[in-house]
């Protein structure tokens, strides 16, 4: 069954098409996450920013190329919760966050392992774009880890109206 975008802001479309043109021969390994990929799934969430998930390699590979937009030079980075090489982007007013290698801290205090992107990315069809996303299992996964328990309550009911989880 084909799910339409619920709310995307045109400006968005256009930022993901670029983002799309530069980094799809790029040889980067990329998906969309956070709010955007929930909005690209169907979900009635209006994303602030679009978040880019990458490797190490990745993320200093799209400061490169975007590097006329970049806002905020990637670099390692940890807070109590979440630690990964962060950068930032500014494309035509979008803010464009950049995470490669991203961890997420367990309850007992370790890093979680850095995960394989390919294991969860997923393409969708969005305006003619070939876009790649993370699914929204892993999506689940992440917020409960962020203690963002709304969120991810959201995902797993959305997931279950589509019968998927």
């Amino acid at each position: 069954m084909l799910r339409e975008v619920v709310i995307m802001k045109q400006e968005f479309i256009e930022v993901l098409h670029k983002l799309l043109s530069r980094l799809q021969n790029s040889g980067v390994n990329w998906v969309i996450t956070g709010s955007t990929n929930l909005a690209l799934k169907g979900m009635s969430v209006e994303p602030n920013d679009i978040d880019i998930q990458t490797d190490e390699k990745g993320a200093y590979e799209i400061e490169h190329l975007f590097s006329e937009f970049m806002v905020k030079k990637v670099v390692f980075s940890s807070t109590e919760k979440i630690r990964s090489h962060f950068g930032g982007l500014n494309i035509d007013g979008v803010k464009v966050e950049i995470m490669g290698d991203i961890q997420k801290r367990l309850k007992d205090g370790t890093w979680e392992e850095i995960i394989d992107l390919n294991r969860y990315k997923q393409i969708i069809e969005v305006k003619g774009m070939q876009l790649p996303v993370l699914s929204l299992e892993h999506e689940y996964f992440a917020y409960l880890k962020l203690g963002r328990q709304e969120k991810a309550e959201m995902i797993k009911e959305f997931l279950r109206l589509w019968q998927k989880i």
